[in-house]
């Protein structure tokens, strides 16, 4: 389909169908980077300007300059709109390592919900997970040999500033590693990517990627 087909139809009908020349992108975010083009003011950070992507792409949403993992760019608007509108409440889940082992209570109140800033956090689904497989960090996370860490796996429908770091220390557990393993069903382990490197997703990854 091509873009002025797809505006002709009526957008509370329509379903997400990718443009014909669009570009649909896959990248491994690595720690240090800022997911943006253009740098900050006075800011020495690295961005995505590093990582010769085409032009016109641009990130579907985002992650922290000290967060990993699985961020899309694509020159394709209503893609921004399909995985980011609010009211389509689109699951992403992170890989988080925190200090000391989470009690069942504390994984009960990430997923049940934690006021932020007024406003409770939407459900979401947590769990403690084994040490995934991931590459080293550029930066290692601070290691204090007397306080333990653990691994939990946290997904979310909503991208409130800073939510997961913000979560794990309301219930007592700050993070130090922060990975986000999958948008969708997408899976960042299934797209063979090293940190700092991207590919163009096929149609059935991006299939995955819009799946409820």
């Amino acid at each position: 389909m091509t873009r002025r087909a797809r505006k002709m139809l009526q957008p509370a009908k329509r379903k997400f169908v990718p443009v014909a020349d669009a570009l649909y992108l896959a990248f491994f975010k690595p720690y240090g980077c800022l997911s943006q083009f253009t740098p900050e003011p006075g800011s020495d950070k690295e961005t995505l300007s590093a990582f010769g992507f085409p032009p016109k792409v641009y990130p579907i949403g985002r992650l922290d300059w000290n967060s990993e993992g699985l961020l899309l760019l694509s020159d394709d608007g209503d893609l921004n709109f399909e995985l980011l509108n609010p009211e389509k409440k689109h699951r992403r889940t992170y890989l988080v390592q925190v200090e000391n082992m989470p009690s069942q209570e504390a994984l009960r109140k990430l997923e049940s919900g934690l006021v932020l800033d007024g406003r409770r956090t939407l459900p979401a689904q947590a769990g403690l997970v084994e040490e995934p497989a991931l590459p080293p960090r550029a930066v290692p996370i601070r290691f204090r040999q007397s306080i333990p860490t653990a691994w939990i796996s946290l997904t979310l429908t909503e991208g409130r500033n800073h939510q997961v770091r913000r979560m794990t220390a309301a219930v007592g557990h700050p993070t130090l590693r922060l990975v986000r393993a999958s948008i969708g069903e997408l899976q960042l382990a299934a797209l063979g990517l090293e940190p700092g490197k991207w590919r163009k997703l096929t149609a059935v990854e991006l299939q995955d990627a819009l799946a409820d």
